[in-house]
């Protein structure tokens, strides 16, 4: 019997994090729970919340000292590119997620694409620049449809999916002389534009030893039919029945197995979520990016089908004691995440609009919260662009969706909008 940490931090205030906080709770370990800095829901789900930002290193190390923590699961990519799990290993606490190192396969685009193209891992042919006429000599070369991608860190919002070379030109002046990234974009990648569905496969690593979670299919535009501007993500399904058994042994020998391989060849010993962003053409599968932490909103949808404990899936993980572990999945479920965001978002979007949450949830339904707060009279008001995540499990899709929705129209929130046609495809391939 693996002996559980009886405390554990979560590091984040999304709905990744409380989605996180709501599986580790479900561990018969029943550890104590922290947050930093948390919201709302966590803190209704029974976790301390502390104002320590999720960017703040040395405070957060100071906060687990001082709450005598057992285990850190740190949830965001920005603490992980600035290694906040160095500092916290330094300190002799264990956590989950990636060192620096591990990080920067996030946090740089063009490393991702340099160890994809070393290792011959199927990927997009791409350039990769620092200046403005290189890069316009390249995409006209290209031809258009075409994506450019900031190099770093840009919240999920630094790429661009130009339908026109005019529309590229723009974004890599942007990008490269006009700062509209900061640092992040002062290198981009320019990729060919791969066409099919995408999905999403989230691994469990541990070394060279790894388990693949359930799949699932984010929506990424805020609008319906995958129209407007990306965002961080306005829902999510799972399982994505595109994703065949079949489908997914070629994914795991083609693409898992080697990532995994080449990040420890690289000499990285990475301990966390590895998150593959695949784009399944008509040539077979190709890497889209590594993302080095669960997905937002993939975790809502994820967690919730594992039938095991998910708090010892991720200590086992971050001890170096993966080899063995059951993963159990309820494989006669099926969950849906419909996102509700601010109006606006992912551009300006207005902040402190009330919110009422239905009670009783419908059964198999949880309300995740994402840009939450409480106002000074301890109303919840919205504070982010992404307010809540809708999930719901239920046997089949359908049933889920027809419970998340139901939901997402008796939530009261003036400002709120959503997608209405979240796990369109899969209803489709029964029609």
């Amino acid at each position: 019997m693996t002996q559980l940490p009886s405390s554990v931090l979560v590091v984040g205030s999304g709905g990744r994090e409380h989605a996180l906080i709501r599986a580790i709770a479900a561990s018969p370990a029943s550890p104590r729970l922290l947050a930093a800095p948390g919201n709302p829901g966590m803190a209704a789900d029974g976790a301390a919340c502390h104002a320590v930002k999720a960017d703040d290193i040395p405070g957060l190390v100071a906060l687990a000292q001082a709450e005598k923590v057992d285990f850190v699961v740190v949830g965001p990519e920005v603490p992980l590119a600035l290694g906040l799990v160095d500092a916290l290993a330094d300190a002799g606490i264990p956590a989950y997620g990636p060192k620096k190192d591990g990080g920067e396969l996030e946090a740089s685009k063009i490393l991702t694409k340099q160890i994809l193209l070393k290792y011959g891992i199927p990927t997009a042919p791409a350039g990769i620049f620092d200046e403005v006429e290189p890069a316009l000599t390249y995409l006209r070369e290209r031809g258009a449809p075409i994506v450019v991608k900031a190099d770093g860190l840009a919240a999920g919002k630094g790429v661009i999916v130009a339908a026109t070379l005019d529309e590229a030109e723009a974004g890599v002046r942007d990008m490269l002389s006009g700062n509209k990234f900061g640092e992040a974009g002062s290198r981009v990648l320019i990729e060919d534009c791969l066409e099919g569905e995408e999905t999403s496969i989230l691994v469990v690593v541990s070394g060279t030893d790894y388990l693949i979670l359930p799949t699932s299919q984010d929506h990424k535009r805020i609008r319906e039919g995958d129209t407007g501007p990306n965002t961080g993500g306005m829902g999510t399904y799972s399982p994505a029945e595109v994703v065949t058994p079949e489908l997914l042994a070629q994914i795991d020998r083609e693409i898992v197995l080697p990532s995994v391989e080449a990040i420890a060849n690289e000499g990285i010993d990475f301990r966390g979520t590895l998150f593959i962003g695949i784009m399944l053409t008509a040539e077979g599968p190709s890497v889209l990016e590594y993302n080095t932490r669960f997905g937002d909103p993939e975790t809502q949808v994820v967690l919730p089908r594992l039938g095991c404990d998910v708090l010892e899936l991720l200590w086992r993980a971050a001890q170096g004691k993966l080899a063995g572990f059951d993963l159990q999945v309820h494989e006669d479920s099926a969950a849906m995440c419909v996102v509700i965001a601010a109006d606006g978002y992912p551009g300006d979007y207005p902040k402190g609009d009330p919110i009422s949450v239905p009670e009783p949830l419908p059964s198999g339904v949880a309300v995740i919260h994402a840009g939450t707060s409480t106002d000074e009279a301890g109303q919840l008001v919205s504070a982010g662009g992404r307010v809540l995540g809708v999930t719901a499990l239920a046997p089949t899709l359908r049933a889920a969706a027809d419970a998340a929705y139901e939901t997402c129209e008796a939530i009261g929130m003036a400002t709120k909008v959503f997608r209405r046609d979240i796990g369109a495809r899969q209803f489709g391939r029964h029609q």
